[in-house]
């Protein structure tokens, strides 16, 4: 009777345990939601002025990833982009490097993540790693691409070129994924409690949101490492790192999948923070799902810009070569897949040292260079 009263509470207790990460899942991917809400609301006028009178390559650059960077999506910044070269405000050469730029500033929301584990020594090293590692290969994709895109035009070329061959157009729709529908109703409830029962708006309402949002993730990351290394056993923390070190193919194929389902890099790449910082998931054995998930956010673009006319389609399909090309240029050989790892590792070990370093980095790449960019070429 005692055997089976233990077997029963430790059954119950995992099970309560499990009930408890799944909660503060949901609660961590609805509060990554409702920080974008507040940058939504703080940034976008800022971004839609960036967008006004772009006629430098190098200053779309520095703009698509400054306006990404204060909204929190590359699919904001992408949404602009195609409504602007629809009307003919902006011309296609200046798209795609906003594009570019857009694919960097959107990977500040993993480094945000991974500041809830900055008191916590290896497990901020390995979660900030995990988070830097993927705008470190954005940024070498950019350093090699760019170059090759203002000399040759490769990636706008070619996607005019494949929109005005292949069937495209008309083919695809929208789809409306039930985990973002989930999360995201959530994040709304909680804008609209402040928005209307306290009359908050603007700044105000913005400031709030993101405070409240920072907590939550804090709050959220906290009992989801600690869970995570209880629920996954040694033995099915070592398979799943055995798996994705042998077959990255297999790491890419999930991270597109789920980012298509889930309609968001940013949540792909966010959940595996947690992973990183408690020590589940290799950063070799992570890279590839975030390569992954940079394909799989722009398959779900180019779906729906399948229906928004040659110009929106266009950029959909220079959005999807250009992080094709980067995966390949980074991913089939083991030496160059481990250079953007080895620099996130470097990074994340001077981070810790001293926290100088982490601030220099977020904001020299996603203020100060954006910024002085701007000022010199618009």
């Amino acid at each position: 009777m005692n055997a089976t009263s233990t077997g029963d509470t430790g059954r119950i207790s995992w099970q309560a345990r499990l009930a408890l990460f799944v909660s503060m899942l949901y609660v961590f991917l609805a509060a990554i939601d409702l920080f974008g809400i507040s940058m939504e609301i703080l940034g976008t006028e800022t971004a839609e002025s960036l967008l006004v009178g772009l006629n430098n390559p190098f200053a779309a650059l520095a703009v698509g990833i400054l306006a990404t960077a204060l909204v929190q999506s590359s699919s904001v910044t992408t949404s602009l982009v195609v409504g602007m070269v629809g009307t003919g405000d902006l011309e296609l050469a200046q798209a795609v490097p906003l594009v570019m730029g857009a694919n960097i500033g959107t990977s500040i929301t993993c480094i945000l993540v991974s500041l809830g584990h900055v008191t916590q020594g290896a497990a901020f090293r390995r979660a900030f790693a995990g988070a830097t590692v993927h705008d470190i290969f954005n940024l070498l994709t950019v350093l090699i691409l760019f170059p090759l895109e203002m000399t040759t035009g490769y990636l706008r070329k070619t996607a005019v070129w494949l929109v005005a061959v292949l069937p495209l157009q008309g083919a695809g729709g929208e789809f409306h994924s039930p985990v973002k529908t989930a999360v995201e109703w959530f994040a709304r409830l909680i804008e609209s409690f402040f928005r209307n029962l306290l009359a908050l708006d603007g700044p105000w309402l913005a400031g709030v949101l993101c405070v409240l949002a920072v907590a939550m993730i804090i709050a959220a990351l906290v009992v989801i490492t600690k869970n995570m290394k209880i629920l996954m056993a040694d033995r099915i923390e070592q398979w799943l790192n055995r798996v994705l070190g042998r077959s990255g193919l297999l790491g890419l194929a999930i991270g597109a999948a789920v980012t298509a389902t889930v309609q968001s890099s940013s949540i792909t790449t966010s959940l595996l923070i947690p992973m990183f910082g408690a020590g589940v998931l290799k950063l070799e054995s992570g890279f590839p799902i975030m390569l992954g998930a940079n394909i799989g956010t722009t398959i779900t673009a180019l779906l729906a810009a399948t229906v928004t006319g040659p110009a929106g389609l266009t950029i959909a399909v220079a959005h999807l070569l250009f992080n094709i090309s980067g995966t390949l240029l980074f991913f089939p050989l083991r030496f160059t897949r481990r250079i953007p790892i080895f620099l996130a590792e470097k990074l994340a070990g001077l981070a810790v040292r001293n926290r100088i370093w982490m601030l220099i980095y977020i904001f020299g790449v996603f203020v100060v260079i954006p910024v002085v960019g701007i000022l010199i070429w618009k």
